[in-house]
């Protein structure tokens, strides 16, 4: 009881937000957790979904995000999609540079067919559809009719939000933040050895966030997922709530990606989470830098690396807020009570 009180203290002390969530949404990974987390706190309202292409291809997100939906009880809540693929980089562009430098941990959608949609294990198809091809329109007409007071939440790719800033360049000094999990700092990457997945699989349009003049950028990186690994234990303390969200988590986690249920000595992280974490209860976060960065676009082995922005080619760059170390158990009490709760 005395850790509920203290969790809706650091919920109350947050204030409101309206918040954009701008996801590659998987099956549950860590963006479902990431949108349970915002639904289950009354401070925060979120719009609608913006959905990209990133783990998944926009349609089987959306798939995703819809079955979330419903069992949270929030079917109202819009869905969109929005960029069909990244800017530049492409599936043969994926296998190409695995060939010459060296090999691709993980390709997300692209080793997926983008025609396919199928439904969350046990379930039928939803039937519902997003607004399709909406979701820039809709981060603009959020941005402006709120001007100041919308944070995005960006757990993917930042296709979205590049082409939104792209098409409505004044737009950028009316978002409040963005909180995105993406890149890498001083640690090596996770899609390639130099680069972080979101960054690698859109480079293009990480820089061109990374070199606007959004006031604040708050980074959640491998530089803090990696200082808080989730094990079987901890696994285990979520799905004995055996809730529908709990049950799907089991699903996700226990028998694919870490695959609990059948490697229980596997490792998986928050990633997404941390960055929903921050929202609720900022204090978590123990330490901070703040730097100018960048993200290498040169196809080649570096392809998305974070790297230091060279301020002349942008001047009007604000800094990033990097987030480095964390207190576990008071992230973990959090965690654990909005997913179970």
């Amino acid at each position: 009881m005395a850790a509920g009180l203290l969790l809706a203290g650091m919920a109350f002390g947050a204030g409101h937000d309206i918040v954009l969530f701008d996801t590659d949404s998987c099956l549950f990974c860590d963006d479902g957790p990431a949108l349970v987390m915002m639904l289950r706190t009354p401070q925060i309202t979120v719009p609608g979904i913006t959905v990209v292409p990133g783990n998944v291809w926009p349609a089987q997100g959306a798939e995703y995000m819809f079955h979330i939906l419903d069992l949270l009880k929030r079917p109202q809540i819009p869905v969109y999609t929005g960029a069909h693929a990244p800017m530049v980089h492409t599936v043969s562009m994926a296998h190409e540079s695995e060939r010459r430098w060296g090999k691709v941990e993980y390709m997300g959608a692209f080793a997926d067919n983008p025609d396919e949609v199928k439904p969350a294990p046990g379930a039928r198809l939803t039937g519902k559809k997003p607004h399709h091809d909406g979701a820039v329109e809709f981060l603009i007409s959020e941005i402006e009719r709120n001007p100041g007071e919308v944070t995005i939440l960006a757990i993917g790719p930042m296709t979205n939000i590049a082409l939104a800033l792209r098409m409505k360049p004044e737009i950028e000094t009316k978002i409040k933040r963005i909180v995105f999990m993406g890149g890498n700092v001083r640690v090596p990457g996770n899609a390639s050895a130099a680069a972080e997945f979101n960054f690698w699989f859109d480079p293009e349009a990480a820089r061109i966030v990374l070199r606007s003049r959004i006031p604040k950028k708050v980074m959640f990186g491998l530089d803090i997922s990696n200082t808080a690994p989730l094990r079987k234990q901890h696994f285990d303390e979520l799905v004995a709530a055996k809730t529908p969200i709990t049950e799907l988590l089991r699903e996700d986690w226990g028998n694919r990606y870490p695959g609990f249920l059948h490697k229980p000595n596997a490792v998986t992280y928050p990633w997404d989470s941390l960055a929903a974490a921050y929202l609720i209860d900022p204090g978590y976060v123990t330490k901070w830098g703040t730097e100018y960065l960048d993200v290498d676009a040169r196809w080649g082995k570096y392809y998305g690396a974070t790297v230091p922005l060279d301020r002349k080619a942008a001047p009007l760059a604000t800094p990033v807020e990097v987030a480095l170390q964390l207190d576990f158990k008071r992230m973990w009490a959090l965690f654990k009570q909005k997913l179970t709760e």
